[in-house]
């Protein structure tokens, strides 16, 4: 997306010189000739960055005036000085009140680009360096080969590169969050921010920022506007009130909002991506959400599955989470055992991939280092031992009515389903896995009438 430069000098042919240059590396600008218009016209569009005259007539202010205004009310916004009065007083001032830098009229146009350049790109490396700072906890691939995680990713790819607004529903810990933010790192949105709104406390305030003076004398920016060119994620949307709702819609809706105690409208371009855990069905029949905004806000949905219904992708998430605890806990990754890995596949994950996260974490700390590093099935937590130990007991009894001849056929053909499920419907890693070869596990599967999604 281009980036969109604010000019502000009262000469109109600087004006004119510096937006043509501008225009032709690529930048969309806006010219305004004193600090009142470009006052104005930040409080409704904020730039990427701007450019201020030191010395402007019929001006309320001069350029360092305005400069202090913009970094008081929009520290984030780099600024470019310029002046034909320069000294290295004037210049010395500008940085100090937080200029990116000062150039002195007249100056060539590479000088200015150059310039322009290194000012966007630093205040870029500043914003992901803020939300890699947030995100060292947290997860956000979509791991897993399974056919329901294959089914998410296509999706992914299609939505992503559109400005649809997308709505994930699914029970808690099952990666809406991680479905998000793949949506935006992977659109052309990547290298705007991504702003989390967890809407069981965001206040209208919050939302849409607050135009009147708080306590340290600066405006308050709201999440809907520091999304702007990015990607707005309103998590768990049923927890709104009915009031906020109704406020949402518009500005979803409009692209525009205004802040508290504002008299005119703010102009945006946010992508928005809602989620819920709750049955959205319901909420909308109990009169929780507004049906108007679950129109809006589900142009395309996405539902993603509980871990016990994808246990197949199990293996490449301890992989994964492993990877990423062991560098954050500065321990030694760990390899599980495949009787490890099978215990975890019959446990249910009330908690989803939180839930696997978390016992990644424990594995990490609780168990003892041996000799070969590999984590057995007795060293795993002991609710998912009594788990895997309850099911195991609970097959036992199911055979004790049969015969030798009955039994063996009912283990094999309980145990090969389970594989292939296991497996994902994959045959070749299957009877990898059971020692037996391809042709004849395709006759057992025949003969013992075992369903499976073959490939």
């Amino acid at each position: 997306m281009k980036e969109n430069i604010l000019i502000v000098d009262d000469e109109p042919d600087i004006r004119d010189m510096i937006s043509a240059v501008l225009s032709d590396e690529g930048y969309e600008t806006i010219c305004v000739s004193n600090a009142q218009e470009a006052q104005a016209k930040m409080n409704m569009e904020l730039p990427s960055l701007a450019i201020l005259d030191i010395w402007m007539r019929d001006s309320t202010m001069d350029g360092l005036s305005l400069l202090n205004w913009v970094k008081d009310s929009y520290p984030e916004i780099p600024v470019v000085m310029i002046s034909g009065h320069g000294t290295v007083e004037i210049a010395v001032n500008s940085i100090k009140a937080g200029a990116y830098d000062f150039i002195e009229k007249p100056f060539k146009s590479e000088k200015l680009t150059f310039m322009i350049k290194r000012a966007l790109e630093t205040s870029g490396l500043k914003k992901e360096n803020e939300q890699l700072k947030r995100r060292i906890r947290r997860t956000d691939m979509i791991v897993g080969k399974s056919s329901l995680i294959n089914s998410i990713r296509q999706t992914i790819g299609k939505v992503s590169q559109t400005n649809s607004r997308v709505l994930i529903t699914g029970s808690s810990g099952s990666g809406k969050e991680a479905c998000a933010r793949t949506i935006h790192q992977e659109s052309p949105r990547r290298n705007s921010s991504f702003i989390h709104a967890n809407c069981s406390i965001l206040t209208e305030e919050e939302l849409f920022g607050q135009e009147k003076k708080t306590n340290n004398g600066k405006k308050r920016i709201g999440l809907f506007e520091k999304a702007n060119r990015g990607t707005l994620y309103l998590d768990e949307i049923c927890d709104l009130s009915l009031d906020m709702q109704g406020k949402i819609i518009h500005s979803v809706q409009q692209q525009r909002f205004k802040r508290i105690g504002g008299s005119y409208e703010i102009s945006v371009d946010v992508r928005v991506i809602s989620s819920s855990s709750k049955k959205i069905k319901l909420q909308i029949e109990q009169g929780l959400l507004r049906e108007d905004l679950y129109y809006r806000l589900g142009v395309v949905p996405i539902e993603m599955p509980d871990l016990k219904n994808h246990s197949q992708d199990i293996p490449d998430l301890v992989k994964y989470y492993m990877s990423s605890a062991s560098a954050i806990l500065n321990k030694p990754e760990r390899i599980l055992s495949d009787d490890a890995i099978a215990s975890l596949q019959l446990y249910d994950w009330p908690g989803n991939l939180n839930e696997l996260r978390n016992v990644v974490d424990w594995l990490l700390i609780m168990t003892p280092n041996n000799n070969d590093g590999i984590i057995t099935s007795n060293m795993l937590p002991p609710e998912i031992n009594f788990i895997s130990k309850e099911k195991k007991l609970d097959s036992l009894s199911e055979f004790l009515s049969f015969n030798l001849k009955e039994a063996r056929e009912k283990f094999e053909k309980e145990y090969l389903q389970a594989q292939i499920e296991r497996f994902g419907g994959n045959i070749s890693r299957t009877s990898s896995f059971v020692k037996m070869e391809r042709s004849a596990l395709h006759r057992k599967i025949k003969t013992l009438d075992i369903e499976s999604n073959r490939h």
